[in-house]
């Protein structure tokens, strides 16, 4: 199946598409931790302004068909779609939300992509180690400098190549809830 016909085929409602490298897609439903984290990312960044360019699981335009739907992108103020989409030199941050089947690609995939294509922030944010890793300083390999912070530590400060700064509420990310009963 090519790019263009995945890109435009009808996925079941509640799960994530991945496409790996090898030319595997993968589909796995959302989880309500994966769901609950982006929007208290998206609360987050209401800060920068009700008009913000903030996008959710929205596709951006990377070069040699390497086009990514982050789990929260933050985009220059001033940035224009080309075509339907946003361009990766939009990009001021992304955020990365780990599920137990994405560690990987989060991990190390994804930070070895977005500092490959000079994508000034990265997070991995991370509800089961109830951490983020904040990645600056991209490099043609990923990225040169890495900090993690633990969930409950207060605010933190991430300053946007723009002069912006992001604060990220580490005390109100949810956590996973401990599984009950099965109905």
């Amino acid at each position: 199946m090519s790019v263009e016909a995945i890109m435009h085929t009808e996925f079941p409602e509640g799960y994530t598409v991945f496409f790996g490298a090898d030319g595997k897609v993968i589909m796995i439903p959302q989880s309500l931790e994966h769901s609950s984290t982006i929007r208290s990312l998206q609360i987050d960044t209401l800060a920068l302004g009700r008009h913000a360019k903030v996008t959710s699981d929205v596709y951006i335009d990377f070069p040699a068909d390497e086009n990514s739907a982050p789990g929260l992108a933050i985009l220059r103020e001033d940035a224009e779609r080309q075509g339907k989409r946003y361009s990766f030199e939009d990009v001021l941050l992304i955020a990365e939300v780990v599920s137990v089947s994405s560690a990987r690609k989060d991990y190390d995939d994804c930070t070895a992509k977005y500092g490959r294509y000079g994508i000034p922030v990265y997070l991995v944010v991370d509800p089961y180690a109830a951490e983020v890793v904040v990645h600056t300083q991209p490099t043609g390999t990923g990225y040169i400098a890495a900090h993690t912070h633990k969930y409950g530590t207060g605010e933190l400060p991430i300053d946007l190549a723009d002069g912006r700064t992001f604060t990220l509420d580490l005390d109100e990310l949810p956590r996973p809830e401990p599984e009950t009963g099965a109905r």
